[in-house]
Parts: C-alpha cells; sequence; structure tokens
C-alpha cells in the first residue's frame, strides 16, 4: 500500500479507521484520500484496506 508516496506494508487486513488509529492520526484532524477519491469520515470503519490501495492524508493546522 501507498501512503503519502510511501510504500507501506498492510500488516493484516484492517479497515482504514483501525489503520489511522494504529498510526497515530486523529479523525476529526484529518482528511483521506482513497485511490483518487475522498473517504467519507462515516465510512472509515467499513473500508478494507487492500495491498493495491494509495492513500493520501492531510492533517489540518490551525495557526493564526
Amino acid at each position: 500500500m501507498r501512503v503519502n508516496g510511501k510504500e507501506m506494508p498492510l500488516e493484516s487486513v484492517q479497515t482504514l479507521e483501525e489503520f489511522l488509529l494504529g498510526e497515530g492520526y486523529h479523525l476529526k484532524h484529518i482528511a483521506v484520500e482513497r485511490n483518487g477519491q475522498i473517504a467519507p469520515k462515516q465510512e472509515y470503519g467499513q473500508i478494507i484496506l487492500s495491498e493495491a490501495d494509495t492513500l493520501e492524508i492531510v492533517s489540518f493546522v490551525g495557526g493564526g
């Protein structure tokens, strides 16, 4: 699987939500594009990842 331009092995069958939480992401502060399409947050728990997936994960940062 490719995540933000880097190859990353998929250790086990898991949902997008499980992957993101395992990598330490805060789900409220990110947006995920999977294979060129925005993944709806309410579907993170149903999306099963595969080795062929490409993810782009964007974190929102506040500032001023």
